[in-house]
């Protein structure tokens, strides 16, 4: 019997050893071929925007200090840096797009924030006119906290269960809405993860992650959409 017993738990010890070199190997392969998507990903940012007729420079300093002291940018800096950052028109519309990196500064220590670095892929698109600043966004459970901006109900029960308005400016953020934006936002699968800022006289969107060709074009086609669906008179108005 103890004889049996033994050479149970030496299976069983060579069964968890061989499961955890199992674990090793298969999350090394994912980690590898997720790098080497990334760095396709890369180059064909760069290989696209010339054949396009847009500017792409590997990284930039200082173009977007202008947009700190709103999310996803610092309170306040100088000379940031911009990866992967591109500039052109579509659909007729001037845009910027590229990652914005930041060392997070929760992980405990410079060389455990160097280890999680965060990226922040925003694009920016030119609106028709400037406008007091308005974020619409589906709140997650960290907005529900740390959020304490004022926020603006529209009294379309659907869309204020499901989005969240941030103004300073109700009556402007009412007319953003209130034309075809509303029901849109509501049906596109595209809004659940896409927040929609307008500042100034940009408009932009922003997701964690790594910038790739597939991602530019739909957030850059989803800003067109949005912007087409906003009332001509708001623009005049603001």
């Amino acid at each position: 019997m103890d004889q049996l017993v033994g050479i149970l738990v030496k299976v069983l010890l060579f069964a968890f050893v061989a499961g955890i070199f199992a674990v090793v190997f298969v999350v090394s392969r994912r980690g590898r071929k997720e790098r080497e998507r990334i760095t396709a990903d890369y180059a064909d940012l760069a290989r696209i925007a010339p054949e396009r007729g847009w500017s792409y420079a590997p990284r930039v300093r200082g173009e977007i200090d202008q947009y700190c002291g709103a999310p996803p940018f610092p309170g306040s800096g100088s000379n940031l840096s911009a990866w992967h950052y591109t500039t052109g028109e579509f659909r007729g519309r001037a845009f910027k797009y590229f990652e914005y990196r930041y060392n997070n500064p929760m992980s405990g220590g410079e060389a455990a924030a160097r280890r999680n670095l965060i990226i922040e892929s925003v694009f920016i698109m030119a609106t028709p006119g400037t406008a007091p600043a308005v974020e619409i966004f589906r709140p997650d459970m960290l907005d529900s906290v740390m959020d304490r901006r004022t926020r603006v109900q529209l009294g379309v029960s659907e869309f204020d269960e499901r989005f969240r308005i941030a103004s300073q400016d109700e009556g402007f953020a009412r007319s953003v809405l209130s034309g075809d934006l509303v029901p849109f936002l509501l049906s596109d699968p595209r809004a659940e993860t896409s927040r929609i800022a307008l500042r100034g006289d940009k408009v932009f969107t922003w997701y964690s992650g790594t910038l790739s060709p597939a991602a530019a074009e739909e957030k850059l086609g989803y800003l067109c959409d949005v912007l087409d669906r906003i009332p001509a008179h708001v623009w005049t108005s603001a």
